[in-house]
C-alpha cells in the first residue's frame, strides 16, 4: 500500500451497489484506494451470502447483529461493537442476517 494522506469519507455522498444474495440484498458502499478497500454494508433482512468467501477482512459491526458462518460449520454471533479479523484464505466464511445489519468492512493487501 502507499502512503495514504489524511481525508474523510462521506458515507452520504457515496453510490450504493447492490448485491443479491441468496436470499435478501446487501449494499455497498465503497472507497477505493490503493491496495485498500473500505466499505459500508448493509444486508436486509433474512440475508445470506451467496457464496463462500475466502478473502481476508476486518469485519466491525455499527448497528444489528449477524451470523459468521465459517465452512467448518462453527457459527459465530457478532453484535454492535464486535469485530472479527481473518487473512485471505485462511477460512472459508459467510455472511447470515437474519434481521439486518450494517457493517464496515476494510480488506486489501495488508491481509495477504
Amino acid at each position: 500500500m502507499s502512503n495514504i494522506p489524511f481525508q474523510t469519507i462521506d458515507w452520504d455522498s457515496i453510490e450504493k451497489t447492490e448485491h443479491i444474495g441468496t436470499t435478501g440484498i446487501a449494499h455497498w458502499q465503497t472507497k477505493q484506494l490503493d491496495g485498500l478497500r473500505i466499505r459500508k454494508v448493509t444486508y436486509s433482512k433474512g440475508y445470506v451470502a451467496d457464496h463462500w468467501c475466502q478473502k481476508g477482512h476486518i469485519v466491525h459491526c455499527l448497528e444489528g447483529d449477524f451470523i459468521s458462518e465459517l465452512e467448518s460449520g462453527e457459527k459465530v454471533l457478532l453484535s454492535k461493537g464486535m469485530t472479527y479479523i481473518v487473512s485471505d484464505n485462511e477460512s472459508s466464511h459467510r455472511s447470515i442476517a437474519a434481521n439486518g445489519v450494517e457493517l464496515l468492512i476494510i480488506d486489501g493487501d495488508f491481509l495477504k
